[in-house]
């Protein structure tokens, strides 16, 4: 039998340590070897065994958790799930957490939190799984009911003809989701502001989805932001579905338009990869480009077949530069990857298609 994933938590909340307890060993893949207060109980433990996973607090005494996972990256590179409250504030301090490795997030509330992570044990789980399967790398300075796994014919049928001929206005679409954020500043960062208008499924809670393209854009030469709904898609503009929100891209005359839709969640997700890129093989098809990156589950494979059916160029992650090879894999199964890239090499590929359409 396979060993159980040994998690460590850290939080200086009892109430939050006792409800992840309970819902981690209630799982049959994962147990908690430990649960301390703070990141200096935390390293007390570490020295007697070290954890497969850590969940870990942003805020906490004597040590916060931005500190303690800077050293952890910097000395011993292990699985990190942030447990990040639901602010402003929390979600900027979680972004920049993400970009020093940690791979996922788990939200709680100010307050009502028993009742929250008791309700998103489903979520904790699926991040803690995720987290185990991740490949991390050194930082250079359930026991739940299920939910139905639906397809995107939820929000969008099939189409039952092809897509609108060919025209000059391009688009790229990407979906990503463990790992992600890391890889879409890699790509975004790498873009000048000449670059087609792309469109981004990044599996998020919603409180980050905004903070994550506000800091993105201080980064970007192109314009990163959460998508709002009715825009048009411009050249050298970036949009980020909301973490509540699955996101369609839909044709007005020559020009590609942004849907945003309520609904339920598609692949387990909401925003959902499969969403997004059926609605770009039925609107965009031969002019749109579709990437695959990084993450755990199989949202968007069924989708970039579908693109990749109506006539779009395909690309995935290729396993190497991967942190988790999930989503690519899928794909990769499908039939749907025309070709497989390393991360460092989509920012010339996005361009090169770009260019071949001007």
């Amino acid at each position: 039998m396979k060993p159980k994933i040994k998690v460590l938590l850290v939080d200086d909340s009892a109430v939050v340590r006792q409800v992840l307890s309970q819902i981690i060993n209630a799982h049959p893949k994962m147990e908690v070897c430990a649960a301390a207060q703070d990141p200096i109980f935390a390293i007390r433990h570490m020295h007697k065994q070290w954890p497969d996973v850590i969940i870990l607090d942003v805020e906490m005494p004597r040590m916060d958790g931005i500190t303690f996972l800077r050293k952890i990256m910097s000395e011993h590179p292990t699985p990190v799930v942030m447990c990040s409250s639901l602010t402003e504030k929390g979600a900027d301090t979680t972004l920049q957490a993400m970009s020093l490795g940690a791979i996922e997030i788990v939200t709680k509330p100010k307050f009502g939190v028993k009742g929250f992570l008791g309700e998103s044990a489903d979520e904790i789980t699926h991040a803690v799984l995720a987290a185990a399967q991740a490949k991390v790398r050194k930082f250079q300075p359930i026991a739940t009911n299920i939910a139905k796994k639906l397809t995107a014919d939820a929000i969008l049928s099939l189409p039952n003809t092809s897509a609108m001929v060919r025209t000059t206005e391009r688009i790229v679409a990407i979906g990503s989701s463990t790992g992600g954020t890391m890889a879409l500043e890699s790509i975004l960062t790498q873009l000048p502001r000449v670059s087609p208008g792309i469109v981004i499924v990044q599996h998020m809670p919603v409180a980050f989805t905004g903070a994550f393209a506000a800091r993105l854009n201080t980064l970007c030469e192109v314009d990163v932001v959460e998508a709002k709904g009715n825009e048009t898609i411009l050249p050298g503009h970036v949009y980020i579905a909301p973490g509540d929100r699955h996101l369609l891209v839909n044709r007005s005359g020559a020009l590609y338009k942004i849907e945003l839709k309520d609904g339920p969640l598609v692949s387990r997700h909401k925003p959902s990869v499969d969403v997004l890129f059926r609605s770009v093989a039925r609107y965009a098809g031969k002019n749109a480009l579709g990437i695959i990156l990084t993450g755990m589950g199989d949202d968007g494979a069924r989708g970039l077949k579908e693109m990749k059916d109506a006539g779009s160029v395909t690309l995935g992650e290729c396993e190497k530069s991967c942190i988790v090879y999930g989503m690519p894999q899928e794909a990769m199964k499908r039939g749907a990857v025309g070709k497989e890239l390393s991360l460092a090499q989509f920012p010339s590929a996005i361009l090169d298609y770009h260019r071949s359409g001007l």
